[in-house]
């Protein structure tokens, strides 16, 4: 008996860290300057911070926005030098992919909310 109320508890101690939200697989806005980009990816520094952090990008990506969100460009626009606003998760195996990308005007602008 004491055995089938330690599988339970087992358990349910896993069920409970699968409910558990888990900040790596939350969005996440990083901003910065372009500094490399590829077809599959870009690392972006952040200038004040110096924190320099690199994004895969999957095939087909299309997800490339002006800062207020309503104009659409091709990955082609972007270049390095750029002030970028990325919107990324770690969800696929933990590795970090933009979501959306944003060509932003200068430093302190900040993607728009629709």
């Amino acid at each position: 008996m004491r055995h089938v109320l330690l599988r339970g508890f087992a358990a349910l101690a896993l069920l409970s860290l699968t409910l558990v939200p888990n900040a790596a697989w939350a969005a996440s806005t990083f901003y910065g300057l372009a500094i490399h980009v590829s077809a599959n990816n870009i690392k972006v520094q952040d200038p004040r911070t110096g924190q320099t952090l690199s994004f895969e990008i999957l095939p087909q990506f299309d997800q490339v926005f002006s800062g207020d969100g309503k104009t659409t460009y091709q990955m082609k626009d972007v270049h390095n030098g750029q002030y970028v606003g990325i919107i990324y998760d770690q969800k696929a195996l933990g590795i970090r992919h933009a979501d959306k990308i944003y060509i932003m005007n200068n430093r302190n602008q900040r993607i728009s909310t629709p």
